[in-house]
């Protein structure tokens, strides 16, 4: 059975099935609405039913909690429509005229930034480029039929390779392939640019950019695309991990705050041992902005990371006053088999 769904404040309209998610219905129709995972962790695509019913399907307690779906907030990926609906959410229209593609690539250059991080970079065909928002992730589509999803880290304009930072993921057959077997000119297919994870630019609000781990990929892309474009917002950007090994880049971070007037960096530790030798932030990485900033009204916040921080970030800064619209996150889920 299919159903009308009408969006706000756009006004335009499309057909969605009722065995499908609504996500996946908008896109067959051409438009571009708020998505990250696509499994409901890291609740990109939240968006508010003004009418209707639905069936939330496999949305994630965490991520949608039943306060919330009370109040009539529904994730896109995971809900499927069961009347007519009527549904507050913003299109994505910055990435209309940037088309999904497949694409074969070859593995250009490995590097190992850390014990458990490799810098992977792919080369298109000499007469392809593949156009994306810093922010974007792209997936590898493999021979057994299985997906691997990973944030494109070098900026736009700096395209002649496409850059990959890989964790290796315990049991993870395809992270395990990328540390133990991968070759250079080893071919792929790829397949992106893929999510709504990219800068917002219809504000002034300073920036506020958290990243756990690789997170720290998309969030390089944001900063150095912002830094070629001239974008003059300030930017402050948070970036956690166990050690001081889990700032892989931490030397490029530094040098962000020498080259550029109003970007601060700020690494914080939650694993350091007191021999360490460390002397900055520790705890939790999405604490260190609380204990930063009281009022977090005016603030735009860019997040990526595992879910449990991307959770405890939109609700903590929620509670200091951050505005659901100004929070913008991509969560990288890990699994055994995920690899991503």
């Amino acid at each position: 059975m299919n159903f009308t769904v009408s969006l706000s404040p756009s006004g335009r309209q499309f057909v969605a099935a009722s065995d499908k998610p609504i996500l996946q219905s908008a896109e067959a129709a051409g438009l571009i609405l708020p998505y990250g995972c696509r499994n409901g962790a890291c609740g990109a695509c939240k968006s508010r039913l003004l009418a209707g019913e639905v069936e939330h399907g496999p949305s994630p307690e965490a991520t949608l909690p039943a306060s919330e779906r009370t109040m009539g907030q529904i994730l896109l990926c995971c809900a499927q429509p069961r009347s007519d609906l009527s549904i507050e959410a913003r299109e994505a229209e910055a990435l209309r005229d940037m088309p999904i593609k497949t694409l074969p690539c070859r593995v250009e250059r490995l590097e190992r930034c850390a014990s458990d991080v490799m810098m992977v970079a792919l080369k298109l065909p000499a007469n392809e480029r593949l156009q994306f928002r810093a922010g974007q992730y792209i997936q590898f589509l493999l021979k057994d039929g299985k997906k691997r999803d990973f944030s494109i880290a070098n900026a736009p304009h700096d395209d002649s390779s496409i850059t990959l930072h890989i964790r290796l993921v315990p049991d993870g057959h395809f992270t395990r392939h990328v540390f133990e077997g991968m070759k250079v000119k080893e071919i792929m297919r790829l397949r992106g640019p893929l999510g709504t994870f990219y800068l917002r630019e219809d504000t002034n609000r300073p920036i506020l950019l958290l990243a756990g781990g690789t997170g720290f990929a998309p969030i390089k892309a944001l900063i150095e695309d912002a830094f070629h474009r001239g974008i003059t917002r300030p930017m402050t950007f948070y970036w956690g991990a166990r050690d001081q090994a889990g700032l892989y880049m931490d030397e490029l971070a530094r040098s962000w705050t020498e080259t550029h007037a109003g970007f601060r960096y700020i690494p914080v530790l939650s694993d350091v041992s007191p021999d360490a030798g460390w002397s900055g932030r520790t705890g939790l990485v999405h604490r260190a902005v609380l204990e930063d900033i009281d009022d977090l009204s005016g603030y735009e916040v860019y997040a990526c990371g595992a879910p449990a921080m991307i959770d405890a970030a939109r609700q903590d800064f929620a509670e200091r006053g951050l505005p659901a619209d100004a929070f913008f996150a991509d969560s990288f889920t890990y699994a055994a088999e995920a690899g991503a």
